[in-house]
C-alpha cells in the first residue's frame, strides 16, 4: 500500500487564487451573464495579495483581467457598463493586492530580522552550556512562553571553576524584555563570582549584591545554585526556587529540599535568613536535573499540573539531549497547546557508576 502524502497548508494557499478564478469562471459560464458573477474573478488577486508576492500577485491579476475580458466578451458585457464595471474592479483590487503584498514582504523581512538579533541576544545572554565540565555530562532546553520568541525571564549556566562545576537555573518576576534585562545581570555576576567566590555561600551572596543594587527591590529572581565537587556529591543554595530532581541509578526520583526556605535574589532586604546550603549524594551513574517552574507548574487540560516525578524514566534514553528533548516534548503534550510560562531545564550526568544518598550540611 502506497502511504499518501499530506498537503501542506502553503499549497492549499498557494493555489486558493487559481481555483477561486476557475470557480467563478465554471460558474459563470454555467449561469451565464444574468447572475453577474463576472466581478468576483477579482477574488484572484485578493487571494494572493494576502498569501502570495507582489511579482506572483501581478501575475495573477494579470491572468484575472484577460479571463475578465475573455468572459466578458463571452457574455456580451462590453455593449453596456457591466463588462467594463468588472475589468475596473479586477484592475482595483489587483493593485491593492500588490501594495498588500509588498507592505508583507517588508514586515516580514523586519520580522526576520528581529528574530536574528534574538537569535545573536540568545548567544549573549544564553550561552551554549559546554557538553561536559569535569565528570559531568551537561544538556539544556529552554522553551519561551512568548510567541516566535528565543529568550525569556529564565536564565541557566554552567561554569567550571577552581572550586567546582558550579550551577545556576533561576527564573526572573514578569516576562518580556524587563525580564531579559534582569537575567543579563544575574548571568553577569554569577559568570564572575562563580570564578572568584571559593565558598557557595559567598557567591549567593554576591548574586544578592548585585541583583538588589541593578533592582532596587522592583524585581526579584527565584534560583538555585549548584556546586559540583570531587567527593561524589552536590551543594545546593536555594533562593525559592523549586527543588532539583536527583534520578537515581535504580531510575527512582528524589527532589531534595532545603533545610529552610529563603527570600529569592534581590528581597534580601527585606529582611529574613539567607538561605542554608545543603549537601546530597550525586554519584556516577546519577542525573541532576534543574528546572523552572514553568515546568512543573504546566496543567493540563483538567488543571493537574505535570508530575515530573512519574517522567523520571523519559531520561533514561542514552544521549542527553535526546532524553531531555522528549521531557520537553511530554511537556508540551500535557500542557495540549502553547505553554503559559517559560520552561527550562538543565540536565547534567555523572560519567560512570556509584550509589548516593542526602546529606544535610550542618
Amino acid at each position: 500500500m502506497t502511504e499518501r502524502t499530506p498537503v501542506s497548508g502553503g499549497a492549499v494557499l498557494s493555489w486558493m487564487p487559481v481555483a477561486a478564478m476557475a470557480v467563478v469562471a465554471v460558474a459563470d459560464l454555467s449561469a451565464g451573464p444574468g447572475v453577474g458573477f463576472l466581478p468576483l474573478v477579482s477574488l484572484g488577486p485578493a487571494f494572493s495579495g494576502l498569501v502570495g508576492g507582489w511579482r506572483r500577485t501581478a501575475l495573477i491579476g494579470v491572468v484575472a483581467l484577460l479571463l475578465c475580458v475573455g468572459l466578458g466578451m463571452y457574455d456580451g458585457l462590453f455593449e453596456e457598463r457591466r463588462g467594463f464595471t468588472a475589468v475596473v474592479s479586477v484592475a482595483g483590487v489587483t493593485g491593492v493586492g500588490v501594495a498588500a503584498a509588498v507592505m508583507r514582504s517588508r514586515r516580514e523581512a523586519e520580522l526576520a530580522s528581529v528574530r536574528s538579533i534574538a537569535e545573536v541576544a540568545q548567544r549573549v545572554l544564553l550561552r551554549p552550556v559546554p557538553r561536559t565540565a569535569g565528570p559531568l555530562q551537561a544538556a539544556v532546553s529552554y522553551t519561551s512562553a512568548v510567541a516566535e520568541a528565543r529568550i525569556g525571564g529564565d536564565l541557566y549556566e554552567v561554569v567550571a571553576s577552581p572550586h567546582g562545576i558550579r550551577v545556576i537555573v533561576g527564573d526572573v518576576q514578569g516576562k518580556g524584555l524587563a525580564a531579559v534585562e534582569t537575567a543579563a545581570v544575574v548571568l553577569g555576576a554569577f559568570r564572575e563570582a562563580a570564578h572568584d567566590e571559593p565558598d557557595l555561600v559567598g557567591l549567593g551572596e554576591r548574586l544578592e549584591r548585585s541583583v538588589a543594587r541593578e533592582l532596587e527591590g522592583e524585581k526579584f529572581v527565584t534560583a538555585v545554585l549548584a556546586e559540583i565537587g570531587s567527593d561524589h556529591g552536590v551543594v545546593f543554595l536555594n533562593y525559592g526556587h523549586p527543588a532539583p530532581m536527583v534520578v537515581r541509578r535504580d531510575g527512582t526520583a528524589d527532589f531534595p529540599q532545603p533545610l529552610a526556605y529563603a527570600l529569592p535574589l534581590g528581597l534580601g532586604a527585606h529582611g529574613g535568613e539567607g538561605p542554608k546550603p545543603y549537601r546530597v549524594d550525586f554519584a556516577p551513574g546519577e542525573q541532576l536535573l534543574l528546572y523552572t517552574d514553568g515546568v512543573t507548574e504546566t496543567r493540563d487540560e483538567s488543571g493537574c499540573f505535570y508530575p515530573l516525578g512519574d517522567r523520571a524514566h523519559l531520561l533514561k534514553e542514552p544521549d542527553a539531549d535526546r532524553a531531555l528533548e522528549a521531557v520537553r516534548e511530554d511537556l508540551v503534550r500535557h500542557a495540549a497547546g502553547p505553554l503559559h510560562d517559560d520552561a527550562a531545564m538543565l540536565l547534567l550526568r555523572y560519567h560512570g557508576h556509584g550509589e548516593g544518598k542526602s546529606v544535610p550540611i550542618a
